[in-house]
């Protein structure tokens, strides 16, 4: 039951020692508020650099031919690997691990790609359609390659956003025709994309793979392959047998590096959200110690409140006040002040990170995008200070119950 008058003292005895109620307050304020801006510093570096990754899928891996380094089999070394076709088809067939694939070929050197008067030398590959959305090339305006172009080996492009604003300005470029060495395309889509690179990544065309193939005298040839693993597939047991298969299929030694090119995203993600994960458990360390040390305070000092007041407790145990009144006095005073000031570091710690990423909007930060905290956190901070607020006052309240009337009125 809501009682006025004892709440009403409890605002006298915090205006009568205002120094001494400010100080312990601000304890738990500053262990709040470095948690919530530890926690969204940490969010805001792990944004940064998951977004280094793009929007492409994150247990994919890169595949792409070398040279051999050791010999094997009564071969010698330095023999050239080249896929084909052929691969393509075995490895689909056979590699059970696998959830898609897709083969990308470039157009040898930077070939000038005109527009009437505007021209420019960009990289043009040709790309099965599930390329560019595994790779993280999303449509900006129009559309991607699909299956039909591939299969029917259709003279498009998707032309990378900083190559349609130097060919076209200002003028939509969908449905325009460009120019490759003699050959015209028709522009059906642009892309962007998001992450590492990503001016780089917008100065490039795409063609259907199939065209690239037959237009520009690649036949059966494939220059690179980019694979993702089944869902609750390692990336690393997909990339082991499909090193064994091509290996096999190509008389190589599945030791050699040198042979094939390998790189898996999948592996690069997990060691950064490992990192990461450490980082989160330092900060709640940090954090959390801080904090306690703000309820030590606030225990300590209800302690003091206690023996000030040790002869009035006397008078009202006296008068008849029952030990649980005299709990819920002490405890509701503790409540009071962890409540409020951690309420208040909670509030100035999420209003801070809300300003920093309202002063960041828009700055391409390397490391560093989105510093937050989720709700979550901020509710179970919020019952873990109603909680704490409890615990710091609960010893010195029963050390108040347990204060004998006659004693109390001794002491001095």
């Amino acid at each position: 039951m809501f009682d006025l008058d004892k709440w009403q003292e409890i605002l006298g005895t915090m205006r009568k020692n205002k120094l001494r109620t400010f100080l312990t307050a601000f304890g738990v304020f500053w262990g709040i508020f470095m948690l919530v801006l530890l926690l969204g510093a940490g969010k805001g570096m792990e944004n940064g650099v998951i977004n280094r990754f793009g929007d492409g899928a994150k247990n994919s891996i890169f595949v792409w031919s070398g040279k051999t380094a050791v010999a094997h089999k009564g071969m010698k070394p330095g023999r050239e690997i080249k896929f084909t076709n052929q691969d393509l088809s075995a490895i689909e067939r056979e590699l059970s691990q696998l959830n898609m694939m897709a083969p990308r070929n470039r157009v040898w050197g930077e070939y000038t790609i005109n527009y009437k008067k505007q021209n420019g030398s960009y990289q043009v590959f040709g790309a099965a359609p599930d390329f560019m959305e595994m790779n993280g090339e999303r449509a900006f305006r129009g559309r991607i390659l699909n299956e039909l172009d591939e299969r029917e080996k259709r003279k498009v492009i998707v032309l990378g956003d900083q190559v349609a604003q130097v060919l076209f300005g200002e003028q939509n470029p969908i449905g325009e025709y460009v120019n490759i060495r003699g050959i015209h395309f028709k522009v059906v889509g642009t892309f962007k994309v998001r992450g590492n690179n990503s001016g780089r990544r917008e100065e490039r065309a795409y063609i259907p793979f199939s065209t690239l193939q037959s237009a520009f005298n690649q036949p059966n040839q494939v220059q690179l392959m980019l694979l993702t693993a089944a869902d609750g597939v390692p990336a690393k047991e997909m990339e082991d047998k499909l090193r064994a298969l091509l290996a096999q299929r190509h008389r190589f030694s599945e030791t050699d590096d040198m042979a094939i090119g390998v790189e898996n995203t999948e592996a690069e993600y997990l060691k950064v959200q490992g990192l990461f994960n450490g980082i989160r458990i330092f900060v709640w360390i940090v954090g959390i110690g801080t904090l306690i040390a703000g309820i030590v305070g606030v225990s300590n000092i209800m302690l003091i409140i206690v023996k000030e007041r040790t002869r009035e407790i006397g008078v009202r145990k006296a008068l008849g006040a029952t030990p649980f009144s005299i709990v819920s006095l002490i405890l509701q005073e503790s409540v009071v002040i962890t409540a409020f000031s951690g309420y208040m570091g909670l509030l100035f710690g999420t209003g801070l990170l809300a300003l920093v990423e309202h002063l960041l909007s828009g700055a391409d930060l390397p490391f560093f995008a989105n510093p937050e905290v989720d709700l979550g956190v901020a509710l179970s901070a919020t019952v873990v200070l109603v909680l704490s607020g409890a615990i710091a006052g609960l010893m010195p309240a029963l050390k108040a119950a347990n204060i004998k009337p006659i004693e109390a009125l001794r002491a001095d």
